[in-house]
């Protein structure tokens, strides 16, 4: 087992486009949840070793990444306990990488302090942007000038690694307003940035706003202009794109986020978390205190359970991969599932080649420049 995920659900308060299982929920669930969440990975990391799945005694992390939510509107005490649990349940490798993701409105230089006092080597901030009335649009607790606070002083705190999300495409938002963002991000040098074209998904507060036309999106030559944008600078600053969103320093991607795309086994808990192991993928209840009140009768937690064909599994490996700028590896399909792309895809492939879309190399199956803006459709041709 190389890579854990834990799910904190809990946030200050919804942003208004998002679609991730969070809520507003009261500071007294916040230890039980914690608890539970801590009883569930025992639970999980015992079950490990009674099935033999892992060799040694205790399973080894190389990447560990708390997410949510907000994970960091947990008092500092609380993170900390449920961090030194996983290390007491597993043997930490040497190099790993360690996230927490956080929302610059619930951070200061004492909170960050105490994550990177526990171990925590790598933090993402949730910026989105730096502009306060963008911001205020899609519901952010904080404005530009709290999330350069929270840089600087995740800085102060000794982190030599952080991410910042950015997210282009808002409410109000200008090719202007989306360069000034990116360029103030762009002065704090990040290792990371994760730059999201803001999606609408649906039964957010988001989709009847903009169905409404309360809230009008730019039109589409000015997210074009955005991406533009977004290449010049970050060419500039030496931040090589290596994920269809995700830019980094040399030697600086993100090693959890990586597993994901290769489609590798990843361990998981806490609410409507989801793991894979040995091709069994597992959800696990959305809501917090549902999940604590079975964990406490200890009930199963498991609500949906799914283990893919090995042609679907194949598939799903192929677009995983194609969202790296790499590419996905010949050698690797062939020596997990026995299947070659040109083979299994044929006639298919030929015609995406042939339109200079993708392209088949001795070692790797990629996307083109020119297929890139085209990624979501050609990965249905191929789904």
């Amino acid at each position: 087992m190389a890579s854990l995920y834990l799910h904190i659900p809990f946030c200050r308060s919804k942003c208004l486009y998002c679609s991730f299982n969070s809520c507003i929920a009261g500071k007294e669930l916040y230890a039980p949840y914690i608890a539970a969440l801590i009883r569930e990975l025992t639970s999980l990391v015992n079950n490990l070793a009674e099935t033999g799945a892992e060799e040694n005694s205790r399973p080894v992390l190389d990447t560990l990444f708390i997410g949510g939510g907000t994970p960091t509107c947990l008092p500092s005490e609380l993170l900390q306990g449920l961090l030194l649990e996983v290390f007491k349940l597993f043997d930490i490798a040497t190099g790993a990488e360690i996230s927490v993701e956080a929302n610059p409105g619930t951070v200061d230089l004492r909170s960050l302090s105490a994550l990177r006092d526990v171990g925590v080597n790598r933090l993402s901030l949730g910026v989105q942007s730096f502009a306060d009335r963008e911001l205020e649009l899609i519901g952010r607790i904080h404005n530009g000038q709290e999330a350069c606070s929270a840089i600087e002083a995740a800085r102060a705190a000794g982190f030599d690694n952080i991410n910042l999300d950015l997210m282009y495409g808002l409410p109000g938002q200008t090719p202007d307003s989306w360069q000034s963002s990116l360029e103030r991000g762009l002065s704090f040098r990040p290792e990371h940035l994760s730059l999201y074209q803001l999606t609408v998904e649906e039964d957010t507060p988001f989709q009847v706003l903009v169905e409404n036309q309360t809230l009008c999106l730019p039109a589409e030559d000015h997210v074009l202009q955005m991406d533009d944008i977004t290449q010049q600078l970050c060419g500039a600053a030496d931040m090589h794109q290596y994920e269809t969103s995700n830019y980094a320093a040399p030697e600086r991607k993100c090693r959890h986020n990586i597993n994901y795309w290769l489609n590798n086994d990843y361990l998981a808990a806490g609410a409507s978390a989801v793991s894979c192991l040995h091709g069994m993928r597992e959800r696990r209840l959305a809501d917090p205190s549902d999940y604590v009140r079975r964990i406490s009768r200890r009930e199963s937690v498991v609500m949906e359970r799914e283990c893919l064909p090995l042609e679907a599994s194949f598939r799903e490996t192929v677009i995983m991969g194609l969202r790296m700028v790499r590419g996905v590896s010949r050698k690797s399909l062939q020596a997990r599932y026995g299947l070659d792309v040109r083979d299994h895809y044929g006639a298919t492939l030929v015609k995406l080649i042939d339109a200079g879309l993708v392209e088949l190399t001795e070692t790797h199956l990629r996307i083109t420049a020119k297929g890139w803006p085209l990624a979501n459709q050609i990965m249905a041709e191929l789904v």
